[in-house]
């Protein structure tokens, strides 16, 4: 059996770990959206696999005999696609989706389905923390009179899009008291967060409640309807049941 593990989450970290550990035959596969991703542990892949065909040539080639998708939660055309191929070739797949955060008391948030929408919600003049990644930014210009800072963890290889906007570089993790320090230095009014779930991404919602920063959450996209766990370990499971 070779498994092909589509990673890029801190999960998928731990299942490829366990992984190489159990001396599993197995193939981690990164998008590439980080220049220096952290190591798997596994032979590792980087970069699309072109599309559907793509990636269903890949999966003969490669000889996969199961997928194991533990992407981002908002990487929703990836996991439909795998998903849907896995389906239709008959090979074993299973989806890694953490749960959604869930406010809790004190929090104060709006959610939200699409980042167009933030605009209906933020006065003008607001100093907006977009930590939703680089990807989605051109669903900003509608912010234009706002300022804006977007972090992210590579280096900018271009200017801001926007003329009102910024781009902080930082890598994860990152303590709630980075994240009090962070929004207090920046004088920001308003967070903005894609609901990806999970320990320690959710420190800035921790500094936002501190803060009293208003949140808009952004819901997560539909998922496959296909088979799914929760953690790591019951991925491991998985693969061990196989």
């Amino acid at each position: 059996m070779t498994l092909l593990v589509l990673a890029g989450t801190g999960e998928a970290q731990v299942i490829a770990r366990a992984l190489a550990a159990e001396g599993r035959p197995a193939i981690a596969s990164l998008a590439g959206a980080t220049r220096a991703p952290k190591p798997t542990g596994l032979p590792t892949r980087i970069g699309g696999f072109g599309g559907a065909e793509g990636f269903r040539a890949y999966l003969a080639q490669a000889g996969i005999t199961a997928v194991l998708d533990a992407t981002h939660p908002f990487a929703y055309r990836i996991s439909q696609r795998s998903a849907d191929i896995c389906h239709k070739t008959g090979l074993p797949y299973c989806q890694v989706l953490r749960p959604p955060w869930e406010p809790e008391t004190g929090d104060d948030w709006t959610l939200l389905d699409r980042e167009e929408q933030a605009a209906d919600h933020i006065a003008p003049g607001a100093t907006v923390f977009l930590a939703t990644g680089r990807q989605t930014l051109d669903r900003f210009a509608n912010l234009s009179a706002c300022r804006l800072i977007c972090r992210q963890i590579d280096p900018p290889e271009g200017p801001f899009p926007f003329p009102n906007g910024d781009f902080l570089v930082g890598r994860p993790p990152f303590s709630v008291a980075d994240e009090v320090e962070t929004f207090s230095r920046l004088g920001i009014d308003w967070l903005i967060v894609k609901n990806a779930g999970g320990d320690v991404p959710r420190t800035k919602l921790h500094a936002a409640r501190q803060l009293g920063i208003p949140v808009i959450m952004l819901n997560r996209p539909q998922q496959p309807d296909a088979f799914r766990v929760e953690t790591a370990q019951q991925a491991l499971d998985w693969v061990a049941s196989l």
